[in-house]
């Protein structure tokens, strides 16, 4: 017996990161969100590389996490100032536009937020509501992160103030962390501490947000290296230099001994003394 299948019209496929758009019309706030991701992402690549020898991971900056499909596409969208997603390539047939969830199905590890004014919006906790007529409430981005998105950590800097919080999820739920004695939060599966450092980076000097290891080693920028290491060199060139001028002040001295013991024996022969012979 043949049987005629007929086929059904399917929904049209979500799209995906080339489809979406990659930002949203507005200003970056301030001239130091650019330099706070940046100072982030160089000083931790060395401890994500070893996590992740095979190259699968993504740093996004100031990008959109698509995680809801609406109209107009970026009311489904988070852009977090600095996220790290683990097990994901860093980009898609060559680049990535935006962090698409429906299409990758990893949630970022941890999301940081820099607030610019006093971070009601980073905290804002409204859920998602939709209204008999179908309209819908944009929800505030710590729902989205805590219960839609499940970002394990958050991280909350108010860049004026330099107040930082920071919250882990813990049975789905965002509980706000307590710094350890160096005054940094722990994220152990990364091994890092996350805390607040006082010093100058791209000629602005600031309370910037910044990584350190668990033993509470500040974990350094490519340029800080070069620097340190420059300042070995130079230290290292300085000691040799002052080993060099020692050991030639020595062997002036010892030139110089000789000319006196030699002076003294012609005193001695002149004086009908033989300054060789034995006692």
């Amino acid at each position: 017996m043949n049987e005629t299948i007929t086929a059904t019209g399917l929904p049209p496929a979500f799209p995906d990161h080339t489809q979406l758009p990659d930002e949203d019309g507005t200003f970056v706030k301030n001239f130091q969100e650019h330099p706070q991701s940046i100072i982030l992402t160089d000083s931790i690549g060395p401890v994500v590389e070893l996590l992740h020898p095979d190259g699968q991971y993504a740093i996004g900056q100031d990008c959109g996490i698509y995680w809801r499909e609406t109209d107009p596409p970026e009311r489904g969208a988070e852009a977090p100032d600095w996220f790290y997603v683990p097990n994901v390539p860093a980009t898609l047939d060559g680049f990535r536009r935006s962090y698409v969830l429906w299409r990758e199905h990893m949630a970022p590890f941890i999301a940081l937020e820099f607030a610019s004014g006093n971070g009601e919006e980073e905290r804002d906790r409204t859920p998602l509501t939709v209204a008999p007529d179908g309209t819908t409430t944009k929800p505030g981005k710590f729902w989205v992160y805590e219960r839609i998105i499940r970002i394990p950590y958050y991280g909350i800097y108010e860049m004026r103030t330099g107040n930082l919080e920071v919250y882990h999820l813990i049975d789905f739920v965002y509980r706000r962390m307590e710094p350890n004695e160096r005054g940094h939060y722990p994220i152990p599966v990364l091994d890092v501490e996350l805390g607040l450092w006082q010093g100058s980076y791209q000629n602005q000097e600031l309370l910037w947000l910044r990584w350190w290891d668990s033993q509470g080693n500040l974990l350094l920028t490519g340029s800080e290296q070069v620097e340190i290491e420059r300042a070995r060199t130079e230290q290292e060139r300085e000691r040799a230099e002052q080993e060099r001028e020692r050991a030639e002040q020595e062997r002036e001295r010892a030139e110089q001994a000789e000319r006196k013991a030699a002076q003294l024996a012609d005193r001695l022969r002149a004086m009908g003394i033989d300054p060789d012979a034995e006692d």
